[in-house]
């Protein structure tokens, strides 16, 4: 009898530990990526320059987005290359990026030059607590973020 339940006692003692979560990784460094966008005021599609350099304060913002989200997720390329005989015809590339930026903020806008310039910077300390307070965050020892799939 006290050989049943020795054996009883090591199988469900080893069933425990199979079901035990790991201790969550936490980082103790994080990176902090920076950003800049620049659009010319000049080149900007409105009559008044103070239109002028309200779009190109919109359109430095989105760039400086756009370089963070390169950053983060990198850079889809398709490229064809076409060539006739001997000589290079035709080459067409094709670069999309997609992704959700959350928790950059701006640290500088200016104008300089003829362009208009935002810099935006990025902490992924505040990007991993935001993401530990959205209402499902995925419970395992690292954080998995994806790009949008709709772009």
């Amino acid at each position: 009898m006290k050989i049943i339940l020795l054996m009883t006692w090591f199988i469900l003692s080893g069933c425990e530990a199979l079901n035990s979560q790991p201790a969550q990784y936490q980082p103790t460094d994080f990176p902090v990526l920076n950003a800049v966008g620049y659009a010319p005021i000049e080149k900007q599609p409105a009559e008044m320059r103070s239109e002028q350099i309200l779009m190109a304060m919109e359109a430095s913002k989105i760039l400086a987005y756009r370089e963070l989200a390169e950053q983060v997720y990198g850079l889809q390329l398709n490229s064809q290359t076409a060539i006739q005989g001997h000589s290079l015809n035709n080459i067409a590339t094709k670069i999309k990026v997609s992704g959700v930026i959350k928790g950059a903020k701006v640290v500088k806008t200016y104008p300089i030059d003829g362009f208009y310039v935002t810099e935006l910077e990025l902490d992924f300390k505040l990007v991993r607590d935001l993401y530990m307070q959205s209402e499902n965050p995925v419970h395992s020892s690292t954080l998995v973020v994806e790009p949008v799939k709709n772009f």
